[in-house]
């Protein structure tokens, strides 16, 4: 990834993405996804399974193949500005992109549907095949499966996208009987590791990793059970983090919630208050072990 310095003027896409959840012999682990090197959003970087909510996700009817109704789901969400139906599309197209991405589908009997995703729906059909089920009524999905996490706003000047997203992160456990791998399409790898390996990784530069995957795992890495994390997100509602990104000494900065150069002075996750752009990557100040005071 390079440092980005433009400043897009198009207001931030909604979009969701989705923390799925195991646990291993040595505690939770969380399965990522590398995206295609020639994407134009996050390329070669290891994310969670998402994307943008596309309009499909929002259409009229949906909310009858959901065990939430679109209240309880904005209810869930906890979002103010956001409606009932933008509610109710953000968790279709949460559960939609883990089906596409990573061949993983939230459903009652989905081990009786060939729900993995093929190249060929996840590139050409981009949905069309998750709607087209849902329509038919041949799928009912498990909203109940999916909890809102965090909130994840792109800063104002982006720091390795050119786009900015407004993103809700749902955490999630790994559904019985099924079996997660990357799509070969929009992903071309996929690991299952503990969060802290995850980052020893990113650390060691074996893999690489945006702001908001470092301070989420950073965040999951205080859980010793993949239980005690989706027990820590039902307790409290996501919070909105909104980087602020500035520069300092001409290193560009990102803070958060809690920093005394950020607007918002109350702490909203666990973790470093602020990452520096430092041999071209992101880094507390501290170093490593910084991630986990």
């Amino acid at each position: 990834m390079e440092l980005n310095s433009e400043i897009p003027t198009a207001p931030p896409r909604d979009a969701a993405t989705v923390v799925i959840l195991r646990d291993g012999p040595q505690g939770p682990e969380v399965f990522l996804v590398k995206r295609h090197g020639l994407s134009d959003v996050l390329g070669g970087a290891y994310v969670f399974p998402g994307g943008k909510m596309d309009a499909a996700d929002s259409a009229p009817g949906h909310h009858a193949y959901l065990d939430q109704s679109p209240h309880q789901l904005h209810a869930a969400l906890g979002e103010t500005d956001t409606t009932p139906e933008t509610a109710c599309g953000l968790f279709i197209a949460a559960l939609r992109e883990t089906y596409e991405e990573a061949g993983v589908l939230f459903a009652q009997n989905a081990q009786n549907v060939n729900h993995q995703a093929t190249p060929e729906v996840a590139g050409a059909g981009k949905g069309s095949d998750f709607h087209q089920r849902l329509q038919s009524g041949s799928l009912h999905l498990q909203t109940l499966a999916v909890h809102p996490w965090s909130r994840w706003i792109t800063p104002r000047m982006p720091s390795v996208t050119n786009k900015r997203f407004d993103t809700r992160f749902f955490i999630s456990v790994m559904p019985a009987g099924q079996h997660a791998a990357h799509d070969d399409f929009e992903a071309t790898e996929s690991a299952w590791l503990r969060p802290r390996a995850a980052l020893e990784q990113y650390w060691e530069r074996e893999i690489e990793l945006a702001p908001p995957q470092i301070m989420s795992l950073a965040h999951l890495s205080r859980y010793h059970s993949a239980e005690q994390a989706m027990a820590a997100a039902r307790a409290a509602m996501p919070p909105v983090i909104m980087p602020e990104a500035f520069h300092e000494n001409e290193e560009r900065v990102i803070c958060y919630p809690g920093h005394a150069r950020h607007p918002i002075g109350q702490r909203a996750l666990p973790g470093p208050l602020q990452l520096f752009w430092r041999n071209k990557r992101f880094e507390p100040e501290g170093g490593f072990e910084a991630l986990f005071t």
